[in-house]
């Protein structure tokens, strides 16, 4: 058999991640502080990567917490705000790992659909008439999971208004703001309303999956509840890794990484969506700007769950769209080329088609 090409999981490949920054990064961490990252620390975080955030976003120190992962400071945040019962909203479709998190702790979730420029306001603001009183709107603005759509700007203003009017607080889960392949993001929500949202980002995308470091930006007071959630379930997160990942800021190479992360992303996002024009022209889907992802719309009907099981067994993994809604999604599918070549990416598409075609002739 063939060796598997997986569209499946949203990771960069090894070819572009910064290996030797990586280890200079180590080596100077090990060298500047090496009772700092080896010690245990506090729940806050390494505090020069935790200043270092802050002066990136504007804020104080005393507004973030740097977490284990991005996926920790959003359990955290969870834990603060939402209680069994509270109605919260999401994206349809939205991040699987968001739905399972929050249906575990009860919430009960309202999922508004997305359009191409990022959440549908409209169906939102009919919602919000209907007596919907969301406690938390969790929002994936730039090159959303696992759609790739981004929230415009006028939307951004206008969600954050709804918020406020309706005293929701908006959780700004942005992972993949860095990687735009052309033109410039609307500014943060967090920017424009800090006493509306919350912010959450990621270095997993940027720097490596590995290194698993996150945070999340919010006032001060919701920040010092969510420490003390932190202090009772770990003391203190990965100092080693948090302080790899200072040094890395500080030099300039998450600069240089994040650029090489990009131009790959491009062309890759690139040579999928020319494949699929030219293999599967069936295929629906919006060109993305950036990120790590790509939605696709089959024709209605398409059996999903067995294009899963024949491009198994043509060596493809890709992630059902079923699997982002509550319900529904059953001809889509999500494709992630993060972790592909394009030589790569153009083989996998010419076995999807194959396996697009067996389906498409049984049905």
């Amino acid at each position: 058999m063939a060796s598997t090409i997986s569209f499946a999981r949203g990771a960069p490949s090894l070819d572009i991640v910064d290996v030797d920054g990586l280890r200079a990064a180590a080596d100077q961490a090990f060298s500047s502080d090496p009772g700092g990252m080896t010690g245990y620390g506090t729940a806050v975080g390494y505090p020069p990567l935790r200043e270092w955030i802050a002066d990136r976003h504007g804020v104080r120190p005393e507004q973030v917490i740097v977490t284990n992962g991005s996926m920790q400071a959003d359990a955290f945040l969870f834990d603060a705000l939402v209680a069994d019962g509270d109605a919260v909203v999401v994206e349809r479709p939205t991040y699987d790992r968001t739905l399972l998190s929050l249906r575990r702790r009860g919430a009960d979730v309202h999922a508004v659909g997305l359009e191409p420029d990022g959440l549908d306001i409209a169906e939102l603001e009919r919602l919000l008439q209907s007596g919907a009183r969301p406690k938390l709107a969790h929002i994936i603005p730039n090159f959303q999971n696992p759609a790739g759509y981004t929230l415009s700007a006028a939307k951004r203003e206008r969600l954050i208004e709804l918020a406020r009017a309706h005293g929701f607080t908006i959780f700004e889960d942005d992972p993949y703001v860095a990687l735009r392949f052309t033109g410039e993001s609307p500014a943060t929500m967090v920017s424009r309303a800090p006493d509306a949202v919350v912010y959450a980002s990621s270095f997993s995308k940027t720097v490596c999956p590995g290194i698993r470091v996150g945070y999340l930006v919010g006032q001060p007071e919701l920040i010092t509840r969510i420490v003390a959630l932190a202090t009772g379930a770990y003391i203190s997160p990965n100092m080693v890794a948090q302080a790899i990942v200072n040094q890395f800021c500080r030099s300039g190479a998450i600069d240089r990484s994040i650029e090489t992360v990009r131009e790959a992303l491009r062309e890759r996002a690139s040579v999928l969506c020319r494949s699929l024009s030219e293999h599967i022209p069936q295929a629906r889907f919006v060109e993305p700007e950036g990120g790590y992802f790509l939605w696709v719309d089959l024709p209605e009907g398409t059996d999903v769950d067995a294009l899963f099981d024949a491009a198994v067994a043509r060596g493809v993994q890709f992630v059902k769209g079923s699997d982002f809604v509550l319900e529904g999604g059953a001809s889509s599918l999500r494709l992630a080329y993060s972790g592909v070549t394009p030589a790569e990416i153009q083989e996998g598409v010419r076995r999807l088609a194959d396996a697009y075609r067996e389906v498409a002739a049984a049905s």
